[in-house]
């Protein structure tokens, strides 16, 4: 065995266990650009954990970036020193204990430190284990007095380090909602996410598909939204059952269906999907047109379109065409019937499902991002039929990102006009601008946004 080897496995060793898995991830996050559900899924493959523990490790990662700020707030006042100097080890295995102590029942407090202790022990040795026993033990004395910022003083602050989200989104949002909405929406987006299905009509239908969640005794709510989604009560590794591979439902949150909704794609039709993968739209779509007619879904990467067919086999559809390349290099010469452009954003509005974007993005970002999306709405117009439907959506809540790209443009081509989205979607969806509109802490789903334009 070369020294290489004889090293990793050496490190590997050091990072065993739930807890050790768990700092070794969230290392990775700190060092890298990488995202946790990636990280999450390759660890959860090369382990040896059984469900149990994988479930637990997917709830104290989860948990520690949904709760960092707060969790940070805490060890700033009681580490001496600069907390966020402090080696990534020795960071991470705080906030693992941390987490456990302020939010998990079921590990004891002492549990919690002890093995903090030793993992901090094993990497970093004697001096800094004693740090972290000191400043943990501190921490349990003081739990019920710990304080954080004065709200009537500094509200902004206090929102960001008690309810753990950046201080520039609570600014902004603040501006925005107001005090009260702000409140409820940091709340929801700090909850646990729910689990949806949507029920593949090509392969089941949503009766079969219930009695078949009875058979396992999996509870479940049909969705207000869409007839075609189930809420499930609670969440579950249901990607592991058999009827996931036999294609009878997709794992979809419920603000995914408003596009295709508004899309109404008919049986027959050509479709362009400008920014399909991972494919949960795209397979919505096949399933409303009933397996007929063309869809051209487009992705820039090899890798992801890999995916979507991967979905798109398991879900049997038979009617769409992948193609590697940049949405806006793409040229057709027959023109679609409906354009669909599910367009890259800041995802602001899915921070319950992916707690460490709030941690990653930045204002810099939605600056970014706006000229590609108004580049993909011109892009997408340009390919629409006369009397034929482009719709744009994201998962953000950002008006830049939203309403002011299609004001934008619209104001800009006249041959487009919006269509009002209570045609198609329920009003509680629909501002009374008619564009869709949906809040986690509202509608109990991930933050989103669509819009319908007609090329007349």
């Amino acid at each position: 065995m070369s020294n290489e080897n004889i090293n990793d496995q050496a490190i590997l060793n050091l990072y065993q266990g739930v807890r050790g898995f768990a700092v070794k991830i969230l290392n990775r996050i700190d060092r890298t650009d990488a995202y946790l559900d990636k990280l999450l899924e390759i660890e959860l493959k090369n382990s040896n954990l059984i469900g149990a523990d994988k479930a637990l490790l997917f709830e104290i990662v989860h948990g520690v970036m949904r709760w960092m700020g707060r969790i940070d707030w805490i060890l700033n006042g009681f580490y001496k020193g600069q907390f966020s100097k402090v080696v990534p080890n020795i960071k991470n295995a705080l906030r693992v204990a941390l987490y456990q102590i302020l939010f998990l029942d079921k590990v004891p407090d002492y549990a919690a430190v002890n093995e903090a202790v030793e993992f901090v022990k094993k990497l970093q040795g004697q001096k800094y284990a004693d740090i972290a026993n000191g400043v943990l033990r501190n921490i349990i004395r003081s739990k019920d007095g710990i304080r954080y910022p004065n709200p009537d003083e500094d509200l902004i602050n206090y929102f960001s380090a008690y309810y753990s989200h950046p201080s520039w989104i609570v600014k902004r949002w603040l501006a925005r909602f107001g005090k009260d909405e702000t409140e409820k929406l940091l709340i929801a987006n700090n909850d646990k996410p729910t689990l949806t299905l949507r029920v593949n009509n090509l392969v089941t239908n949503k009766e079969e598909l219930k009695n078949l969640l009875n058979s396992v005794g999996l509870k479940y709510s049909d969705s207000k939204a869409h007839d075609q989604f189930i809420r499930m009560s609670s969440l579950s590794n249901i990607t592991d059952w058999e009827y996931f591979s036999k294609g009878y439902f997709s794992v979809q949150d419920e603000s995914t269906g408003f596009p295709v909704v508004l899309l109404d794609p008919k049986p027959g039709m050509r479709v362009l999907d400008l920014c399909a993968a991972p494919g949960g739209k795209t397979g919505f779509i096949a399933d409303l047109m009933q397996n007929t007619g063309e869809i051209i879904a487009l992705d820039r990467f090899e890798s992801r379109l890999k995916i979507l067919n991967k979905n798109l086999d398991r879900l049997k559809i038979k009617n769409v065409k992948t193609t590697a390349i940049d949405s806006l290099d793409f040229t057709d010469e027959i023109g679609f019937d409906r354009v669909l452009i599910d367009a890259p954003c800041s995802g602001l509005g899915t921070l319950t499902k992916k707690p460490d974007l709030k941690w990653k993005k930045d204002l810099g970002d939605i600056r970014k991002i706006i000229n590609i999306q108004q580049d993909l709405i011109k892009k997408g117009a340009s390919l629409v039929k006369p009397g034929g439907y482009l719709v744009y959506s994201t998962c953000t809540l950002e008006p830049e990102e939203n309403e002011d790209q299609i004001n934008k443009f619209l104001s800009d081509h006249t041959e487009f006009k919006l269509i009002d989205a209570s045609v198609f979607v329920k009003k509680d969806y629909v501002g009374d601008d008619g564009f869709v509109k949906t809040f986690p802490h509202i509608h109990g789903f991930d933050g989103s946004f669509a819009a319908k334009l007609i090329r007349e």
